[in-house]
């Protein structure tokens, strides 16, 4: 009997134990949800802004100050030829009915019954400045129309594009070539020759900016793509530590196996490399795509007094100086220049975020 109750005890006791994991689990892992939610709620508010700001016009974003943040309109009503608007007016009975205001006062006011324009108009006391106007959501979508025409944008969008995906080649070229003989070959002083590449992170552009620019007037490519596009076919520093990393990864087993068979380097890489390193590569694409999206600087310097050849960050920016006045304009090109990036980035994020992962992991 003593050991049956020794027995229910214990139980007792490792139920209790685990029931206290159990729950300070839960605990942490509230707190890290609230903690991510709160997070993301900081982080989208600007954008939750800028979509309801493109979906109005001048006079929604002025009301929006003191009333409600959504893209909304009074309803009106037309008396005698002349449209007035409609309140919610509270009635002696203690129903709200909703009102066409046809006469303002400061102690009384007339009204008129939308729906029963007939029974004439009614006379309430008070000052009508108290009631709350009654509202239907109105977006503008011409908005995105209107800006579409005005800023050009299939031609920035044609431009851009044409800079970000010869770009995105030469980038690949160039970067997975030095990736690959960086991981893979015996060179003399590789790592400091590694060093000395990756130290060029940390150079600032405006260090080189007026000797690059010097060079390409002399040489007549200012006014042109291409100091947008040719530097991106010599490689770039951050792109080949990351290809590097993952390569470093791959089991160089499979290098021999392809060796016994008679492939060279080249082939090696063409059959062997790449195909095992499509999550590392679609990052380094995307990020590149990004970048040349993004990039203001400079096709500001090199395509200056150049409309036909500009991107869609100088065109953006172009309409934002002429319509500074209008924000709901200004937000509606920068939703419509942000919506291919995060596009792209959907559609890819599954491969992004394993080559971006697994790039920061050395074998």
């Amino acid at each position: 009997m003593a050991s049956i109750t020794s027995q229910r005890e214990t139980r007792g006791g490792f139920n209790s134990v685990w029931f206290d994991k159990q729950l300070r689990k839960f605990g942490i892992m509230s707190l890290v949800t609230l903690f991510t939610a709160m997070l993301a709620a900081a982080f989208l508010t600007p954008f939750f802004y800028s979509a309801l700001t493109s979906i109005k016009d001048q006079d929604q974003i002025v009301a929006s100050a003191r009333g409600s943040i959504w893209p909304v309109d009074q309803l009106t009503y037309t008396y005698e030829g002349e449209e007035v608007g409609i309140y919610k007016v509270p009635m002696p009975d203690g129903n709200i009915r909703e009102l066409a205001l046809v006469d303002k006062g400061r102690q009384s006011s007339d009204f008129i019954d939308p729906a029963a324009a007939d029974a004439g108009l009614v006379t309430w006391e008070g000052s009508w400045r108290t009631l709350d106007p009654v509202e239907e959501l109105a977006p503008r979508w011409e908005n995105f129309p209107t800006a579409w025409e005005e800023i050009n944008f299939p031609l920035l969008v044609r431009n851009t594009l044409a800079i970000a995906l010869i770009g995105v080649i030469g980038t690949l070229i160039s970067s997975i070539a030095v990736a690959y003989a960086f991981a893979r070959f015996p060179l003399p002083f590789k790592r400091t020759l590694f060093f000395l590449l990756i130290s060029t992170i940390i150079l600032p552009t405006q260090v080189t900016l007026i000797p690059t620019y010097t060079i390409y007037a002399r040489i007549g490519w200012v006014g042109t793509w291409l100091p947008l596009l040719v530097p991106h076919f010599f490689a770039n520093a951050y792109n080949v530590f990351l290809l590097r990393q993952y390569f470093l990864t791959l089991p160089k087993e499979l290098d021999e196996a392809a060796m016994i068979d008679g492939a060279g380097p080249l082939r090696i890489l063409i059959s062997v490399i790449i195909p095992q390193s499509w999550p590392v590569i679609v990052a380094v694409s995307l990020f590149h795509i990004v970048f040349a999206w993004n990039d203001y600087f400079a096709p500001l310097i090199y395509l200056l007094g150049k409309p036909n050849l500009i991107p869609i960050s100088i065109g953006i920016q172009n309409f934002n100086f002429q319509y500074g006045s209008k924000p709901h304009m200004i937000q509606a090109t920068a939703l419509m220049g942000l919506a291919f990036p995060v596009l792209v980035f959907f559609l890819a994020q599954r491969v992004f975020m394993r080559g971006v992962v697994i790039t920061g992991v050395e074998k």
